[in-house]
């Protein structure tokens, strides 16, 4: 209209009207002279208009105002976001845009208004998702349709020990465990590319190595026209429930263990008792000397069998010793005098260094002096003979006393450390250990509340430290 405005408006109705956005006609007092079939069906007005009705009275009080006032001559039009009232209905956002037009000495307004709550809801809706996937505690990852990583939330970042810098743009295969084969991956892929959900536990790694175990679940996200333009993965991260579940398999396999190991004591102790009994007879009566030479050594090994089931049954029923104040120190100097004694141990020198001083414990005396004889004689039979050196190192915080029993011997297989307390688990020769040792130390450290731990490294030596804990009691007798 060249900034010139006809100086009658009704030529402009039926233009008006044929227009799908809403238009206003406004004074240059801003009260409406007219407006077309859109603008009254959002608005409510009347199909006659006398100029009375602001076009503010149109707007929701909190709505902003469009600066009419701020136009002149060199400034004829302006664009702004609004909300128009709509009596019992939602309110509507509206991008209006403003131009000012002149009719002689006077000027008006002509108001064009676009309904974009459509828009706005989509934002918003866009926002809360964005929000729920920045901050949800589950790590969270959005590729391409080439599977190239776009997007990775904090919590990806801290579950996998990647920043988002070293993420983006790679395949997720970079915390990949590579224990999946390539069919696998491309049976996901099939799954996913054709628009279905896919969902299965997988395990990974950490920038750090360690194994990452999540539920993972990809979903593809798609356009309008149905094609496929990327995926979301959500991890929930199950590594500490898998923990726990070999903690409760591993608990429960070792109740098992003592029930069957009480069966046994029923079933197996008699008869041995029976077998021990009449070869001492026989070893009284007879006059043989070959055949008592012989019947020595039966009765040997009847002694090693029970002594065999007395560990087993150790975690099979309570203690009958008596918990009383004890001097730890004391009680693995003298395990170490023991341990001395033995063949192995002539070329062997003992160290120990006592940090801080160690109040008297509640603890069964001879059981804890078996637990530190079984893990010095094990550092013992690791010098293989050799000369080397066993040092035992005492220190003490508010609440632990640890106790370092350490080796300078061949060290331990990694793929042997996980099983060192398990039942029957040696790697001695046969008739040389049980492989119950250790298993039994565990369960009477366990007893006391405290743990046992270890750290080898094969040719350099390994390292057991028993913690246990103080009693508030304890700290009286220290």
């Amino acid at each position: 209209m060249n900034g010139s405005f006809p100086s009658s408006i009704e030529p402009l109705r039926g233009f008006l009207d044929i227009i799908p956005d809403m238009c206003f006609i406004m004074s240059a007092e801003l009260k409406i002279e007219e407006c077309n079939q859109r603008a009254r069906a959002v608005t409510g007005l009347p199909m006659q208009l006398d100029g009375s009705i602001p076009f503010a009275s149109l707007l929701t009080p909190d709505s902003p105002r469009p600066p009419f006032e701020a136009l002149d001559d060199t400034s004829r039009s302006c664009e702004t976001e609004v909300r128009f009232r709509q009596d019992g209905r939602r309110a509507m956002d509206a991008l209006v845009y403003v131009h000012r037009v002149t009719d002689g000495a006077t000027h008006r307004y002509m108001v064009f208004g676009r309904d974009i709550s459509g828009t706005k809801q989509r934002e918003l809706d866009l926002l809360r998702f964005a929000n729920v996937v920045h901050y949800t505690v589950n790590p969270i990852q959005i590729t391409d349709a080439a599977g190239r990583m776009i997007y990775v939330n904090p919590a990806f970042e801290r579950t996998t020990g990647f920043a988002k810098e070293e993420l983006i743009g790679r395949n997720p295969s970079i915390i990949s465990s590579k224990k999946y084969t390539t069919e696998f991956w491309e049976r996901v892929w099939i799954t996913i590319s054709a628009g279905k959900i896919w969902n299965g536990e997988v395990e990974n790694r950490r920038k750090d190595g360690a194994p990452l175990y999540t539920q993972l679940l990809i979903s593809p996200i798609i356009d309008i026209d149905g094609k496929v333009v990327g995926y979301l993965g959500s991890h929930r991260d199950v590594t500490e429930q898998r923990a726990l579940e070999q903690q409760l398999m591993h608990s429960q396999k070792m109740e098992s263990i003592g029930t069957l190991a009480a069966g046994i004591a029923h079933e197996v102790g008699n008869p041995l008792a029976s077998i021990s009994s009449i070869v001492q007879v026989l070893q009284r009566t007879m006059s043989d000397e070959f055949a008592r030479d012989k019947l020595g050594l039966v009765q040997s090994q009847v002694h090693r069998i029970t002594k065999i089931i007395r560990d087993l049954v150790d975690f099979s029923r309570p203690s009958n010793y008596q918990v009383q104040p004890t001097d730890l120190v004391k009680v693995l100097t003298d395990s170490v005098e023991i341990v001395k004694m033995g063949k192995k141990a002539k070329e062997v020198t003992f160290y120990t260094h006592v940090r801080q001083q160690v109040p008297l414990l509640s603890l069964v005396p001879d059981q804890i002096a078996q637990v530190f004889i079984n893990i010095l004689l094990n550092a013992v039979d690791a010098l293989q003979g050799k000369r080397g050196a066993i040092t035992t190192t005492f220190e003490r915080d508010d609440d632990v006393v640890r106790v370092t029993i350490e080796d300078t011997g061949a060290g331990i297989a990694p793929d042997h450390l996980p099983k060192i307390f398990e039942p029957f688990f040696t790697t001695k020769r046969v008739g040389e250990g049980t492989g119950l040792g250790l298993w039994v130390s565990y369960g009477i450290v366990k007893s006391f509340r405290g743990d046992v731990s270890v750290w080898s490294e094969r040719g350099k030596g390994t390292s057991f430290c028993v913690s246990l804990p103080l009693n508030p009691k304890d700290y009286a007798h220290g």
